[in-house]
């Protein structure tokens, strides 16, 4: 949910036949099964790192010793583009060290590490060899697995569009082939595939899963991948992870600190919350009403309701009234409608404290946006320090609220409902001011919770 002066990067180039210098002795095994194609959109090839991944990311990538090294080793300099690696035939791919590198920010930045980065290493290996090119056709199905994670470029749109995944767009196949987005899309799959059914799943179902489908995952067709799996793995356990000391601190590197085990005292509201937003719960007669069984006192301490899952959550009478503090005290002028803060809740976070899937907190707000959100626009009433503190319900809420009044003048004109919600919920350039997404239907079921029908209107009518 960048905005969208943050996505002004070139498009992905393509496959060329040049060969560029190796990082690693060990390149891929070229008779791998897959095979990267030299289809017209990528004929001018994969030369460099910057020509496929974000500033951020490749500062990232340089503050890993292990890369940094292997780079300079091989003569890259910071500050110009760094080559990508190349096999035989010319084949751009990762080393092992930028794959774990890859696989490890993206943990740490969007899951909270509850994906193995080891797992994503494995799989790489196993589907692609580490060649970004790599493409694999299934002339039953007629579908085609992309990039070094192997990914189905429709499995990409469903996590993406129905999952809430939305940290990269997926509106061309194009940027399937780009590291970071391949493997993001990878982790949210292992991530749903962990989950599957409502149950816990373990690492055997995952793997075999993400090889065969869910059907295969017990089925004997899928054996013969897992066991490769664990042989390949036994490389990777013994590894020591990245230290994350200059990654997790540098203010330029994206990450996503780990989020309050379950359990933990930060379960409770007066810790995630200002004693003066506390006070205003308490003076909401709704609140007070609902709170009455949950705390026998103004001073006491109030839980969060807790799911199946000891996942804590707001109540739809929480959120309006979170919704309603924030918007009384701070976007009075913008006419930003209660009912709309809550709907977008509901479809962004199904309003859980700490988020749900690729988003992060209640309003599902990224630490990016936040950032920039306070940092360049002047919304300061609430300050921002780390990916935790969208955490809090009314941080998140603040925040949340900012964007979606800078979304509703977007290029300086005002825009449709259906432009905003979508904006908010997939980014301003995957958003179409006219055609009703699946996006935009979650939002209107979402709205009917809180008692408001849309109206068909070309103004913002919801704002």
């Amino acid at each position: 949910m960048l905005p969208s002066h943050l996505f002004n990067l070139p498009f992905i180039i393509f496959f060329c036949f040049s060969i560029a210098k190796n990082h690693s002795p060990t390149p891929p095994n070229p008779t791998w099964e897959y095979k990267a194609t030299s289809s017209p959109m990528m004929m001018a090839g994969f030369k460099y790192w910057e020509d496929c991944i974000l500033n951020l990311d490749m500062e990232a990538m340089w503050l890993i010793p292990d890369v940094s090294s292997e780079w300079e080793s091989a003569g890259e300099t910071r500050g110009h583009k760094v080559r990508f690696s190349r096999d035989p035939q010319g084949q751009p791919y990762l080393t092992q060290t930028e794959m774990r590198a890859v696989a490890e920010i993206t943990v740490r930045r969007h899951f909270a590490s509850e994906i193995d980065a080891d797992m994503l290493c494995v799989l790489a290996e196993l589907e692609s060899d580490r060649q970004l090119l790599a493409t694999r056709h299934n002339e039953k199905t007629k579908d085609s697995t992309v990039g070094i994670m192997q990914i189905l470029p429709k499995t990409a749109m469903w996590l993406h569009s129905e999952q809430g995944y939305c940290a990269y767009e997926v509106s061309d196949e194009k940027h399937l082939y780009r590291p970071f987005e391949n493997v993001y899309f990878a982790a949210a799959y292992l991530k749903c595939l962990s989950e599957f059914g409502e149950i816990e799943r373990g690492e055997e179902f995952v793997v075999r899963a993400y090889k065969g489908g869910t059907k295969k995952a017990t089925h004997k067709s899928t054996m013969h991948f897992w066991k490769r799996y664990l042989s390949v793995k036994e490389t990777y356990t013994n590894r020591k992870p990245f230290d994350g000391g200059g990654l997790l601190s540098h203010p330029t590197a994206l990450t996503v600190a780990p989020l309050p085990a379950k359990g933990a005292p930060s379960e409770y509201w007066n810790l995630r919350t200002s004693h003066e937003d506390m006070e205003d719960m308490w003076t909401h007669p709704e609140i007070l009403k609902e709170w009455s069984t949950k705390s026998s006192g103004k001073l006491g301490k109030v839980r969060f309701s807790l799911d199946s899952k000891k996942r804590p959550y707001l109540s739809r009478v929480e959120v309006r009234a979170v919704a309603e503090i924030i918007l009384l005290r701070h976007f009075a002028s913008r006419k930003v409608k209660v009912t709309v803060l809550c709907a977008l809740a509901e479809v962004a976070s199904r309003c859980f404290v700490n988020g749900i899937g690729g988003r992060v907190g209640l309003m599902g707000i990224d630490f990016p946006t936040a950032s920039w959100l306070h940092n360049e626009l002047g919304y300061k009433a609430y300050d921002i320090e780390s990916v935790d503190d969208l955490c809090k319900p009314f941080v998140s809420m603040y925040f949340g609220a900012a964007y979606l009044a800078w979304l509703s003048e977007y290029e300086g004109r005002e825009q449709t409902p259906q432009f905003v919600v979508q904006a908010y919920l997939g980014g301003p350039k995957s958003a179409n001011s006219q055609d009703k997404g699946p996006l935009w239907l979650k939002f209107e079921e979402a709205l009917r919770n809180y008692g408001e029908v849309t109206r068909d209107s070309g103004s913002c009518s919801i704002l």
